[in-house]
């Protein structure tokens, strides 16, 4: 089978690592892919990967079989849809399904009609109406734009000044268009844990869940990032994962085909832990970055599998199978990210990361003389794996510590804890 993938990450480099490895992928081609997938198959460049019409009719030249769609931007962008109007499979929501990401005021309206628990919040679509609202309230405050951000997009803090400064910023264009609107949401104490599924309109089967790290710096410090680290497996209540299934997931999937959007693809829901049980606080159209490099290593089932199941509508009955290995990512990151992320950094040693650990690209490049460059804000993950977090944590640090360039950045506490 000939699959084109779509995305240039880390967690695109783990799918398409996942494919390649599954045994039944002929040609995995990448668009526009990185330095670490084009050891997997050819890249595909000079076409946007928000550019769906051009990736519809460039699947029907290269005579794809399947389409697969890692990040948000092609999805919002509307690549499946693009695609499977000529006929030809794809995975991933459809552009309507994918505003469940794409603004987060869609995504409280389908989960306030569908029942599914997440905190209270309120919507705007200019400052001083926000500004009013964090004035009333007391605090912590959450303060997001509504669109896509890049993980960014996102304030919570405690000094009200702050949170007022955030709406100004969104309203005046930090963010681009997705800071058009502000949802300011309800704060929701507890540990944070990620849920994911996979979906194919009506059934939904999940993944094993992951606890992934947002802030910059130890200890839940610094600026929000796309994400600094995962773990996975999660030590959790017993039946608390199909409870979020049946509360959370396929409630949203009964609002979603009601409403005429069926949802098919990853559906990933970041979730808090909260007293009173586990609130959404928001939805993803895909996997996670940095969870999906340490959830798929662990599946022991055929990908491939998995993915036609979901198209054509079958997963029913679907059961996955799980190494009982433990997983550690560790985000290697560009100096200046995430604000201003430096790009053409020489980077060392990943060859020699490799015989402890497995090395995800994201942000990297080659240079004329075909050496690997920093091009992006996260650059590397670094996925240990073990028998334990502990050993997982192990191997992963010991990988990250070979590797090198100027101002190098990452968190020494994934896991830890």
């Amino acid at each position: 089978m000939r699959v084109l993938l779509i995305g240039s990450g880390a967690r695109e480099h783990a799918i398409g690592w996942k494919l390649a490895n599954g045994g039944r992928v002929s040609e995995l081609l990448s668009l526009p892919g990185n330095p670490g997938l084009a050891a997997l198959g050819p890249l595909v460049e000079g076409v946007a990967a928000t550019d769906a019409g051009a990736i519809a009719a460039l699947s029907r030249i290269h005579k794809v079989d399947l389409v697969v769609v890692g990040p948000e931007a092609p999805l919002a962008a509307g690549v499946t849809d693009a695609v499977t109007r000529l006929g030809i499979p794809a995975f991933g929501p459809s552009r309507e399904a994918a505003r469940l990401e794409s603004s987060k005021a869609f995504a409280k309206d389908v989960m306030q009609r569908a029942g599914v628990p997440t905190p209270g919040h309120a919507v705007f679509d200019s400052p001083d109406p926000a500004h009013t609202h964090i004035d009333r309230s007391a605090g912590p405050f959450v303060v997001k734009a509504d669109g896509l951000a890049a993980g960014k997009g996102v304030l919570v803090t405690t000094d009200r000044d702050e949170a007022r400064a955030w709406v100004d910023r969104c309203f005046e264009g930090a963010f681009g268009s997705a800071g058009d609107k502000v949802v300011i949401e309800d704060h929701v104490a507890g540990p944070e844990l990620s849920v994911f599924a996979v979906c194919d309109g009506e059934t939904a089967i999940t993944l094993e869940p992951a606890r992934d790290y947002k802030r910059l710096l130890d200890g839940d410090q610094g600026p929000n990032t796309g994400g600094m680290g995962a773990y996975s497996p999660v030590d959790l209540p017993a039946g608390l994962v199909a409870a979020i299934k049946t509360n959370v997931i396929e409630p949203t999937l009964q609002q979603m085909a009601a409403d005429g959007h069926p949802y098919r693809g990853f559906l990933y829901a970041g979730l808090v832990l909260a007293d009173g049980g586990p609130q959404v606080i928001e939805f993803n159209v895909r996997l996670g970055d940095p969870e999906a490099q340490v959830v798929l290593p662990r599946l022991q089932t055929d990908l491939l599998a998995v993915i036609e199941a979901a198209v054509t509508g079958h997963l029913a009955g679907t059961d996955l199978e799980w190494h009982p290995q433990a997983t550690v990512n560790v985000v290697l990151a560009a100096a200046g990210y995430p604000d201003d992320p430096r790009k053409g950094d020489r980077i060392s040693g990943v060859a020699e990361a490799e015989n402890v650990a497995t090395v995800f690209h994201a942000g990297t490049a080659t240079d004329d003389a075909g050496r690997l460059i920093t091009n992006g804000g996260r650059v590397l993950s670094v996925v240990g794996s073990g028998a334990s977090i502990a050993s997982a944590r192990s191997a992963a640090y010991a990988a990250a510590e070979a590797i090198n360039w100027p101002g190098v950045q990452l968190r020494r506490d994934i896991g830890e804890r």
